[in-house]
């Protein structure tokens, strides 16, 4: 039991301490305003035109989830988009589907920006390769992902997108010292990522630092910072427990399923059926599922990345970042259309996941 437990500790624990670190991370970085004074600057600077605000929006939820993952734009960035179209009467759809979308589509550039990257890494390693040929592999994917994405919002989303607002959102106030701070911390985190630092450590340091900031700036905030210690626990227990299956064969009748080689329509194949494993199941426990059958293959692994990240747009249970968003629009009283959602996710993920991995090299 140890030896199956083993592997398991050294490539999900990491994982499980960074999902915990860059939560802290997030949710401090907004409370101290970060999120909110970005959101409000690009209010103001889009001249009163909804789609240049829509895409200044859209580029700030790109840059959350590659540097801070896909939950923290789901979590912080939702309210934000939504609060934004309500005080400049808007209407919410087009931000609201940006952040879900591009929180899953746009989650594949570096290791941090979804935790089934993380997971990547280490078989990356075991195959020679570190971060840097990860972010090479998957950088034109990635940006095929999101291009794709946008293009499709705003086909989708054309009618809201026209025309102008004629209301400036109006600025919150903020600490100022700990807004510098959690601003400087979010903006040092992105590069400390990708050039290779360990991810759980980044993490863990600027938590670490938010913290002391905070405790010194406004300790009663620390009161509203929620760990996901029941999401981390049941993410290494579903590990232990699928590692368990596939050391006992349980999982053998999986590798045909996915296919073999490394030809565009192999890796397609092999995208396509992680893709419907992560609707089917959810992201996470698909790639640990499939990741055996993709691990010989830096380009094999990337196509499973690309299935179980940008494909999971169908169903509420695909990712957690779309179980976070739906509870988000529930609270801020957006109503959802779910098979509406569900019909135009299946194209965004058809049309991401085939356009993402026939770019792969």
């Amino acid at each position: 039991m140890l030896e199956v437990l083993h592997p398991v500790v050294v490539q999900v624990l990491p994982v499980a301490v960074f999902l915990l670190a860059i939560t802290v991370t997030a949710e401090i970085a907004q409370l101290a305003g970060v999120f909110d004074v970005a959101a409000h600057a690009m209010a103001r600077r889009a001249r009163h035109r909804v789609v240049l605000l829509w895409l200044l929006f859209a580029a700030l939820a790109i840059v959350s989830t590659i540097v801070m993952s896909l939950d923290t734009t789901a979590v912080l960035l939702t309210p934000v988009g939504l609060a934004i179209a309500q005080q400049t009467g808007i209407a919410p759809m087009p931000f609201a589907l940006t952040t879900l979308w591009i929180a899953n589509t746009g989650s594949l550039l570096l290791p941090v920006s979804n935790l089934t990257n993380l997971l990547a890494v280490h078989r990356f390693e075991d195959l020679g390769a570190g971060h840097a040929d990860y972010v090479r592999t998957a950088a034109l994917p990635a940006a095929t992902a999101i291009v794709a994405t946008l293009v499709l919002i705003a086909v989708l989303q054309r009618r809201a997108l026209r025309g102008t607002y004629a209301v400036d959102p109006p600025a919150e106030p903020h600490d100022r010292v700990l807004l510098v701070i959690a601003g400087a911390v979010s903006l040092a985190i992105g590069p400390l990522f990708a050039v290779g630092i360990e991810p759980a450590a980044v993490a863990v340091a600027s938590a670490a630092v938010l913290i002391v900031a905070t405790l010194w700036r406004a300790p009663g905030l620390l009161r509203e910072v929620s760990p996901p210690w029941l999401m981390a626990g049941a993410f290494v227990l579903v590990a232990g427990l699928l590692r368990a299956a596939q050391t006992e064969g349980l999982l053998d009748w999986l590798a045909p399923a996915v296919g073999t080689g490394t030809r565009p329509l192999d890796l397609l194949h092999l995208s396509g059926v992680s893709a419907l494993a992560a609707n089917l199941v959810n992201n996470l426990p698909a790639y640990l599922v499939v990741e055996p059958s993709a691990a010989g293959d830096v380009r094999r692994l990337v196509a499973t990345l690309v299935g179980v990240n940008a494909g999971a747009l169908v169903t509420p249970w695909a990712s957690l970042a779309t179980l976070l968003w739906l509870q988000r629009c529930r609270s801020a009283g957006l109503q959802v259309p779910l098979l509406r959602l569900a019909g135009w996710g299946a194209v965004c993920a058809v049309v991401c996941v085939t356009a993402a991995t026939l770019t792969i090299r």
